[in-house]
């Protein structure tokens, strides 16, 4: 399930650029989910684990992904941490949504993350479980 909290949140980790620099292992660029995030949400194409085919920038090294792709990578890879995925554009949410279902995480927000029409999130502010975006709205709303 997707754990929600909203505003501040001292556990979490708030640079995820100097996070992933510090952490970054080259099998976590080799793997579906990784290739599937980097082609969506940067548009590039995985050609090995050192060296990504980007549109705009040309031949990069991951540590040149964009802010909202590290941020989905360490959410991937580091489980037992929870990240600021306000660094994540609503391009990133239905990757949290697809690692949400395959096991619990717990992201920090600091604005309203479109998720889609249906989905379902415990806003832990609130200790509570919401489906949709009206529902997320009404409880995310007092804390950002």
């Amino acid at each position: 399930m997707l754990n929600i909290y909203f505003g501040d949140m001292p556990e979490a980790i708030y640079n995820t650029e100097v996070y992933f620099k510090n952490t970054y292992q080259d099998a976590w660029i080799c793997d579906d989910f990784a290739k599937a995030v980097i082609k969506g949400v940067d548009k590039s194409e995985v050609i090995d684990k050192h060296l990504i085919k980007s549109p705009v920038l040309g031949m990069i090294p991951p540590m040149m992904l964009s802010g909202g792709t590290k941020t989905l990578l360490l959410i991937k890879n580091c489980p037992d941490l929870v990240f600021n995925a306000s660094t994540c554009g609503d391009n990133c949410a239905k990757y949290i949504v697809k690692l949400a279902k395959e096991r619990d995480i717990t992201i920090n927000l600091h604005h309203i993350m479109n998720f889609g029409k249906r989905f379902q999130a415990r806003v832990l502010n609130d200790d509570v479980v919401v489906t949709d975006m009206e529902q997320l709205i009404i409880h995310a709303a007092r804390y950002v």
